[in-house]
């Protein structure tokens, strides 16, 4: 029995949940945004014990063999309420939502906990270095005259340490992309108020996305230098075409990405490669949640197959 932790908009999980049901292997997918709609016991205060029930459905906790934490969102209460209220009803789910992933423990395919400690990018530096991948010199700051000083002595980027998304109640919001500065003393206000990456930049031939699943390390190049939009951040492009193809890794590169992620605490993760002018890889982050059914669909790597072994293969 597997246990999977999301939302209703989540269609990556479409694609573990489709082959699921193609190895007849019983499933929960469990919307958290929903979680108030079910009727949660703890008997004697027992959380690895839990009960939950919703509708003709009910299942013990102790009946899944692996969990997959995917894109679980905040409970969302049915009714009216005033704020208070409603803050309190989100709150004490959350709690509850907590105690079962606590309670899950091992059988997750990446724990909630050690995806919120590898989203940690300068710890995710060091263990790139340890493991033996070329990552390029990088800056954390927000002095402006140390962030002048790095920017000095070579062409730079810069990206958030954490958060890439600026909401905007009124809209869409803004994403932001990894880019090309140059700074002046225009830069010293916006600079102090937060502290952000500032790294070398690299001359690419193309961007590298490599999927690891356990001890699989499924590599993905996406042309990215064809469209003056995605030189800098692929992700950037609208409206255009970038190219993935298959790419087969150098071993020593292959192993590098699958100890980064496993040194992490993790057992799936996204990691983003560049590869320079002169064939050399150098390693940018690992995402320990990242998104992989459009690699799938683009190159035909068998991730969702590899998601569902490691699944299968969890063991209380």
């Amino acid at each position: 029995m597997i246990f999977l932790a999301t939302n209703k908009r989540d269609i990556t999980i479409d694609f573990v949940v489709l082959e699921l049901q193609k190895r007849g292997v019983p499933y929960l997918r469990l919307n958290t945004e929903d979680i108030t709609e079910w009727q949660i016991e703890f008997p004697n205060g027992e959380p690895s014990h839990a009960t939950f029930a919703h509708d003709d459905r009910s299942f013990c906790l102790s009946e899944f063999t692996a969990a997959y934490y995917r894109r679980p969102l905040t409970p969302e209460p049915q009714g009216s309420f005033d704020q208070p209220v409603r803050e309190y009803i989100v709150s004490e789910w959350s709690a509850i939502l907590r105690s079962l992933w606590t309670a899950l423990d091992s059988r997750w395919l990446n724990s909630p906990y050690a995806i919120q400690k590898a989203e940690d990018k300068p710890r995710q530096i060091a263990i790139a270095r340890a493991a033996g991948l070329k990552v390029p010199e990088t800056c954390v700051t927000n002095d402006f005259t140390a962030a002048q000083k790095f920017a000095a002595a070579q062409n730079i980027i810069a990206k958030p340490l954490r958060r890439a998304l600026l909401e905007d109640p009124s809209g869409p919001g803004r994403v932001m992309f990894t880019s090309r500065v140059a700074l002046n003393a225009n830069d010293q206000d916006s600079i102090r108020l937060a502290p952000m990456i500032f790294q070398q930049e690299i001359a690419k031939q193309y961007d590298v996305r490599v999927t690891v699943v356990d001890d699989r390390a499924m590599a993905t190049a996406i042309d990215s230098q064809k469209h003056e939009q995605t030189e800098v951040d692929w992700r950037k492009g609208s409206g255009v075409e970038v190219e993935h193809q298959k790419l087969d890794l150098p071993s020593d590169i292959a192993n590098a990405c699958i100890k980064v992620t496993q040194d992490l605490g993790l057992r799936y993760s996204a990691v983003d490669l560049i590869q320079d002018q002169d064939g050399q890889y150098w390693f940018l982050e690992a995402n320990p949640n990242g998104q992989w059914a459009w690699i799938e669909q683009r190159t035909g790597h068998p991730i969702t197959n590899a998601i569902v072994d490691a699944l299968m293969g969890t063991r209380l």
